[in-house]
């Protein structure tokens, strides 16, 4: 390794004064959820549905039933200790069929492909458990989602009376 004369260099103002930019943080990969994400689990549900986010009894029960080894809670860990994402998926005893009960991504790390990769990586796992039908539902007026959903393959079903009780109209879409 040589060192270039400090004369030399200083002719060279484009290195000294434009510092490279620290590398993009590598996005987050799609991982089975563990118990020990639980609290962050529930940190991000909170914060991203507020109101109708699960109660933490309810994130546990669903970690113990879907959670584990080639299970369908899936997690983004940023490595920092930080979940920026989780989908949740719920199969039938015979996997035929199944349902997405979640969908989550923090607001700062949204419009990344992050949701994208989740169902990916979900949709891939029913597939090799056998799952022949997947379903949803979605606030209509959620855009971003529904493109993501219908370019997955989702399509709309006829409306099923009040699959989401009175407080909220949803869509029900079947992939």
């Amino acid at each position: 390794m040589t060192a270039e004369p400090l004369e030399r260099a200083l002719d060279h103002d484009e290195r000294l004064t434009r510092p490279t930019p620290p590398p993009e943080p590598p996005l987050p990969l799609p991982r089975t959820a563990r118990e020990s994400d639980l609290p962050e689990l529930r940190r991000l549900d909170g914060e991203v549905f507020q109101e109708v986010a699960y109660p933490a009894f309810l994130l546990r029960q669903l970690h113990d039933l879907y959670g584990g080894r080639g299970g369908h809670l899936l997690v983004l860990d940023d490595g920092d200790g930080r979940l920026r994402g989780y989908v949740l998926a719920a199969t039938t005893a015979f996997h035929s069929d199944s349902w997405i009960l979640g969908l989550c991504v923090a607001e700062d790390r949204r419009r990344h492909g992050l949701g994208r990769e989740l169902m990916v990586e979900v949709l891939a796992r029913l597939r090799r458990c056998g799952t022949e039908r997947v379903r949803l539902t979605v606030e209509p007026g959620n855009d971003a989602a529904i493109l993501l959903y219908r370019s997955l393959g989702f399509r709309p079903e006829p409306p099923d009376g009040d699959c989401a009780g009175t407080t909220s109209a949803r869509v029900r879409t079947a992939g």
